[in-house]
């Protein structure tokens, strides 16, 4: 009789007779992966989602038992949740603590076990009420979601046999893509368990935080309209559900109109160019085309209206660039306005309550203006991307937004009370007492704060010691512009130009920029302005230019592509240099550089324009020309580049993400991405001072800057400037009158001799406190 083996002990190979006995099998388990996660994905709730678990996988293994345990959230207990082989009555009632029995040793070593004698290992505990005495072989594995233990999957034979390595690895590919589904179906059930029912628990939901602030409200759904009309019927009449499409299309075309116009002026240069986007869609022949052939087929109009938007959203999602990608939200949420408007051909205005909430799979521009500005408290959306339209509007209108809710479904939630933490992507739908009079709180002390750094915003940024830090402005919308100048900020130290490029369809003239840079460079004058050159490509395509990559981000972007198309970046800098005439405030920058060559070639062609210019008759000046550091090769060459540039300016965004490998856009690793993890802070230490010593002036403008726990350890480094959002600035401006400088190069210091990123936040927060700014640091956050 074999004796116990170590968890996840593999044994070679069966002879010849196991070879054809694996065969069939592997390929049968193989094809059945695909068909289990989509059914177990629609499941109505957890338990028909573990039944169909269970039974898919005893029948596609052909084991005698697969049981499915889960932790007990209150005692952290694993139990008994569905099977098939074992005692149904002991369903919900075996329970067994972590480390006992088998299924414990899995849950406590989170390893895989495979016994062939079940019976005979040491960890073996007999539960008569299972009824699984005449079981031998036993193969567990744990259920992972988010590193935390959700449970453990159990097969189990009557024969004494070891389960053969593919087993071995189907039930390991099964319970690594099915712990995150499972936990998914689980939060939805609940969701719905708990509708109506005053239990006091609520509901807990993690998505991605798309702008940031706090919401105490109620959910008003934005419910798509009912699908039960897709189907082809010989009832439909085709020439009527095109004329209602043509009605539809109209209808929403003038709400489009109406909404760009009616727009609040502060607002208006941020969302027209959205609405033209929106207009853009719904005006493309191969879209609306694609909806009349649905009805002509005989669809209804709303049945071939949904065909076409998911066909098209389709081709988004399969593309490999995540602002291509985004745009299957737009498709989407276009979508479901039009379907509004074909279900409702005469639409009443809405009554929506103070602190609305709306939800939806995708929510459209038109329906969050539909909202008065003075009760629309956040967004959540089931879908959508952080590069979504709904992201630009939210921060443009300063309210939290949570993205990638797919537990969520809208109409389950409508009408219940709900906390959004937009800091960190927490949303509580009905929450118990202390979280909502944790977040009243929260949300009553960032009005305060609000209100009392903003009286002394304009006042100027000078440490205690009488030293004077510079704080400028990352701005792309008029919006930033105007909150920049009623800051009185010391400039801009980032320019987004891209902007101006990806709300377009075709790329825009020399006149068009030149417009667009005089009329930033003349607000501020004579204050610094720092305009970056042409960066798309990454997270920032244009719709009418293509990158397709494997991987955008570290491909074909930024400085790349300009130097790659001259004629492009030379367009640019000509309307750059055109629009620094007589005033002399323009700082260039330069995006995504790893060499030194390409900042020379793009000085080549700097010299370019200003020698076409000066034949042209304009009194031009070749602007001071800096580099933003993003890629680590610049961090090893940066004497180097300090003979070519003028200054340096740090993207902290894309240089954490380099330095420590973490997409922070991708929620299964974007707990991973600190800024002030220590070898971050270490690198920016090192850099500061090097480019100090060949008399370099080096800001930052990533968004460590506005966090006032980040602008205190970068005032330590030395830093010359600090960027951020115009929002953020009042809060650091504050932190910089209460500090000194000597106070500031301590806490840097101290900081970039911390071993781990827990250990350097709580030092920061401590500084704060010590200084009397712990008001300024929210440690959940």
């Amino acid at each position: 009789m074999a004796g116990p083996t170590e968890p996840r002990r593999r044994r070679s190979r069966a002879p010849d007779d196991g070879a054809s006995e694996r065969a069939d099998p592997e390929l049968r388990v193989l094809r059945t992966l695909r068909t289990l996660v989509q059914e177990v994905g629609q499941a109505a709730d957890v338990r028909e989602a573990l039944e169909i678990l269970v039974r898919r996988i005893h029948d596609a293994m052909r084991v005698d038992v697969c049981s499915v345990y889960l932790r007990d959230g209150g005692d952290g207990e694993l139990v008994l949740q569905a099977t098939l082989g074992l005692n149904a009555d002991s369903v919900g009632r075996l329970r067994l603590p972590l480390g006992e029995g088998l299924v414990g040793l899995v849950a406590s070593t989170r390893e895989p076990v495979n016994v062939s004698d079940a019976a005979h290992h040491p960890a073996y505990r007999y539960f008569p009420e299972s009824g699984e005495a005449p079981f031998q072989a036993f193969l567990g594995v744990p259920l992972l979601h988010q590193r935390e233990l959700r449970g453990v999957l159990v097969v189990q034979n009557e024969e004494n046999r070891r389960f053969f390595d593919h087993e071995i690895d189907f039930l390991v590919t099964v319970s690594a893509q099915l712990a995150e589904v499972v936990s998914r179906v689980e939060a939805t059930s609940s969701l719905r368990a708990s509708s109506g029912a005053a239990t006091g628990a609520g509901t807990h939901l993690k998505g991605i935080a798309g702008a940031p602030g706090v919401a105490i409200g109620v959910v008003v759904a934005d419910r798509p309209t009912p699908a039960n009309d897709a189907a082809r019927s010989e009832e439909v009449d085709p020439a009527a559900e095109l004329a209602a499409l043509d009605e539809a299309l109209d209808r929403f075309d003038d709400e489009l109109e109406s909404g760009a116009l009616g727009a609040r002026e502060s607002l208006r240069a941020t969302l027209v160019p959205l609405f033209d986007a929106y207009r853009l869609i719904l005006h493309d022949d191969t879209f609306v085309d694609a909806i009349r052939a649905e009805i002509r087929a005989g669809r209804t109009a709303d049945g071939g209206l949904r065909m076409a938007v998911e066909r098209l959203a389709s081709v988004f999602d399969q593309m490999d660039d995540p602002y291509q990608r985004a745009r299957a939200s737009d498709v989407r949420a276009i979508g479901n306005r039009l379907a509004f408007h074909l279900a409702t051909r005469h639409p009443r205005s809405r009554e929506y309550p103070h602190g609305t909430v709306l939800a939806g799979e995708e929510v459209a521009l038109p329906r969050i203006l539909d909202v008065p500005s003075d009760r629309l408290a956040a967004i959540l959306c089931s879908g959508g991307s952080l590069l979504s339209h709904t992201v630009v509007v939210a921060r443009a209108l300063e309210i939290p937004v949570v993205m990638g809710l797919r537990a969520m479904q809208p109409e389950t939630v409508d009408g219940r009370a709900v906390v959004v933490d937009g800091f960190t992507g927490r949303v509580w739908i009905d929450p118990p007492e202390a979280i909502r009079t944790q977040y009243a709180t929260i949300a009553a002390e960032e009005r305060e704060i609000d209100e009392a750094v903003q009286s002394s915003s304009t006042l100027p940024c000078r440490t205690t010691d009488g030293v004077d830090v510079s704080i400028r402005a990352n701005v792309g919308i008029d919006l930033d512009i105007d909150r920049a100048l009623h800051a009185q900020l010391d400039g801009v130290g980032l320019y987004r130009s891209e902007l101006l490029f990806m709300l377009r369809d075709s790329f825009p003239s020399e006149e068009e920029q030149y417009t667009d840079y005089r009329r930033v460079l003349e607000a501020f004058a004579p204050r610094p302005v720092t305009i970056r050159s042409l960066d798309i490509g990454g997270d920032k395509p244009l719709s009418y230019f293509p990158i397709s990559e494997e991987n955008p981000f570290l491909g074909w972007r930024g400085i790349r592509v300009t130097l790659d198309h001259p004629e492009l970046f030379l367009t640019q800098l000509r309307a750059l240099l055109r629009a620094d005439e007589g005033l002399g405030n323009l700082q260039l920058l330069l995006p995504m550089v790893s060499r030194v060559e390409e900042v020379e070639e793009a000085r080549g062609l700097l010299r370019q324009a200003h020698e076409e210019l000066t034949r042209d008759g304009h009194d031009a000046r070749v602007p001071p020309l800096g580099v933003l550091i993003e890629v680590p090769a610049v961090l090893h060459d940066l004497e180097a580049f300090a003979e070519v540039v003028d200054f340096f300016s740090i993207g902290t965004n894309d240089l954490t993400q380099h330095l420590l490998a973490v997409d922070r856009s991708n929620a299964r690793v974007a707990e991973l991405y600190d800024t002030l993890h220590p070898a971050v802070l270490r690198a920016l230490a090192d850099l500061i001072e090097r480019a100090h010593g060949v008399r370099t002036p080096v800001g930052v403008c990533g968004q460590i800057a506005g966090d006032p726990v980040g602008a205190l350890v970068l005032l330590g480094l030395g830093v010359d400037w600090l960027s951020m959002a115009p929002a953020a600035a009042a809060r650091v401006k504050h932190l910089i009158r209460a500090i000194s400088s000597d106070q500031a190069r301590e806490v840097g210091r101290r900081a970039t001799a911390m071993r781990s990123a827990t250990d350097v936040h709580a030092l920061l927060e401590q500084a704060l406190r010590d200084a009397g700014l712990g008001h300024l640091s929210r440690p959940s956050r």
